[in-house]
């Protein structure tokens, strides 16, 4: 992890699940991460309405110019981004394994910026209540932040990271893919050697 904001809420986060996947939304105690609140967020695990904010901090809205409670997580990356960060999602709420991420994006003067994303896993006693703590920070504060909105974030290089990743060797979610095998009538054909 590149960014302090990441480092110390992995931290903090490591330190409350003790030896659980991971610790109770409860359990977070927002003094405790002061230092991280304004790049930090709470997103509902919620796919079907695109995993919405639950709470934004102050630079994170900054970012794109406008609040973020209740606004659509997935709707703020690129095309091609969304489905791999929906994926992201359902690996986090169904085996417990969180992500960091880099993450890039331009403002609206084309201007580029160097993100890094984090998403732990929060446990919940209902489905309903099903959320991840993440932090979403620039790698260098930019001299336009507040004040030119970053457009579609794009998802680059990531890695797992959570007790699923250090007690099995291949979690089922990293385990290679069968590639299908196919075989087509036809080949080569010989043709009889005719000796004069």
């Amino acid at each position: 992890m590149k960014h302090a904001a990441s480092r110390e809420l992995h931290a903090y986060w490591e330190e409350r699940r003790g030896r659980r996947p991971a610790p109770e939304r409860a359990e977070i105690e927002p003094g405790a991460i002061r230092r991280v609140l304004s790049d930090a967020f709470i997103l509902a695990l919620d796919a079907r309405a695109g995993h919405p904010f639950r709470l934004a901090g102050t630079r994170v809205c900054a970012l794109f110019g406008r609040e973020l409670k209740a606004q659509s997580f997935i709707g703020l990356w690129a095309a091609a981004s969304q489905r791999p960060v929906t994926d992201l999602l359902a690996i986090l709420d169904h085996e417990r394994v969180g992500t960091v991420a880099g993450v890039t994006a331009q403002n609206s003067d084309g201007q580029p910026i160097d993100l890094e994303l984090l998403l732990l896993p929060l446990s919940a006693s209902r489905p309903s209540l099903a959320r991840t703590i993440g932090v979403l920070a620039p790698l260098k504060i930019p001299p336009w932040l507040g004040s030119s909105p970053v457009g579609a974030l794009t998802l680059g290089s990531r890695r797992h990271v959570g007790a699923a990743v250090e007690t099995r060797l291949l979690p089922r979610f990293m385990a290679p893919r069968r590639r299908e095998f196919v075989v087509h009538e036809g080949g080569r054909v010989s043709s009889p050697i005719h000796s004069d």
